[in-house]
């Protein structure tokens, strides 16, 4: 039951994700969140570790989008420098902003990869559709309340992950294939 939840792999920072690893699993593009997945909350705009790393995404043969359910403001500007496709306001987990990230991409959505710091948007947004998911640990720990809120939640789905991790990845693949939204191409 709370195999939607899991995560493919968890990594402390986005920066540690294995791209070859993503690139065996199928992954073509990364769809990734703002706030507390590249930057802190706080920060407005992308910062020279943020550019870098999406220029050597990009140099790995990776499309990038970003999704964030953040204002058009916050993501314009925190896009002016790394100039990736962007989508503001996405109501994640909603499954729309996904589909349209894979579409502006040129991918199917199973050859997407959903990078962030929530289960309850990224994780679930992305499990939905059968693409592939990186839990990364937030950023910072100033957040607002609804947010630590679904942290304690998260906490105890996190437990049961890494309780029987072997187990629950075989049940969540399954989980994952009988509820994926079928398409060949948005």
């Amino acid at each position: 039951m709370l195999e939607k939840y899991f995560p493919d792999i968890i990594v402390e920072k986005t920066w540690d994700i294995d791209l070859g690893l993503l690139k065996k699993s199928g992954v073509k593009g990364l769809i990734l969140d703002i706030d507390n997945t590249l930057v802190a909350p706080h920060i407005k705009e992308s910062n020279q570790e943020v550019f870098e790393w999406i220029q050597k995404v990009k140099s790995e043969g990776f499309k990038v989008c970003i999704v964030s359910n953040a204002s058009r403001k916050r993501v314009l500007r925190f896009n002016e420098k790394l100039n990736v496709f962007a989508i503001h306001r996405a109501y994640k987990p909603g499954s729309k902003a996904f589909l349209k990230a894979a579409s502006i991409m040129g991918i199917n959505p199973n050859e997407s990869a959903v990078i962030g710091d929530q289960i309850f948007t990224d994780i679930i947004g992305g499990n939905k559709l059968n693409m592939f998911t990186v839990l990364v640990n937030p950023i910072h720990k100033s957040e607002p309340l609804f947010v630590k809120f679904k942290r304690i939640v998260e906490r105890y789905i996190l437990a049961r992950y890494h309780r029987n991790h072997n187990l629950n990845k075989d049940k969540r693949l399954v989980w994952k294939k009988k509820s994926a939204v079928k398409r060949i191409r948005v």
